[in-house]
């Protein structure tokens, strides 16, 4: 599907979902608690945004610090920062999506399916990883430098 189709019904859908879960809402509990209660939510998805945001971080300078490359870690803090915006929209169902990206577990999955679907590592010819499972070939051998015997 064409990304432009992708987004368009992303902003006709999700506002049409939206808007049909507050109107069921507010009819069962009423007009004021519903208002409260998308409130309440975006507080506590900001706090626990911020308890998960500090873990993350704190999981990149560790990896860091061993010397390793943390792209995990901040495709990790991308997922997050998408479920503060779902968190900070109004309404119940970007409210249930942006708390599902809070869940540590659901983020890594997120974050290995999108890998493993976006960047595909081809596996090595047949010939090449033979060599790999021996170990690094070291060549020996000896040099001469040709401009140090013009000097002498």
């Amino acid at each position: 599907m064409h990304p432009f189709t992708i987004l368009l019904l992303l902003f006709l859908l999700v506002p049409l979902v939206e808007i049909y879960l507050l109107i069921e809402v507010g009819s069962v509990i009423g007009a004021i608690p519903t208002i409260g209660l998308v409130v309440f939510t975006a507080v506590l998805g900001s706090l626990l945004l911020r308890q998960q945001g500090l873990s993350t971080l704190h999981r990149v300078q560790q990896s860091m610090m061993r010397g390793e490359l943390p792209a995990m870690e901040l495709l990790e803090g991308a997922v997050l920062v998408i479920s503060g915006a779902m968190l900070l929209t109004p309404g119940f169902f970007t409210d249930t999506l942006g708390f599902l990206g809070l869940i540590p577990v659901v983020r890594q999955h997120l974050v290995r399916a999108f890998v493993d679907r976006y960047f595909r590592f081809q596996q090595p010819h047949q010939g090449a990883s033979q060599h790999r499972e021996r170990g690094p070939v070291t060549l020996e051998g000896e040099y001469t430098r040709e401009d140090s015997d013009k000097d002498k």
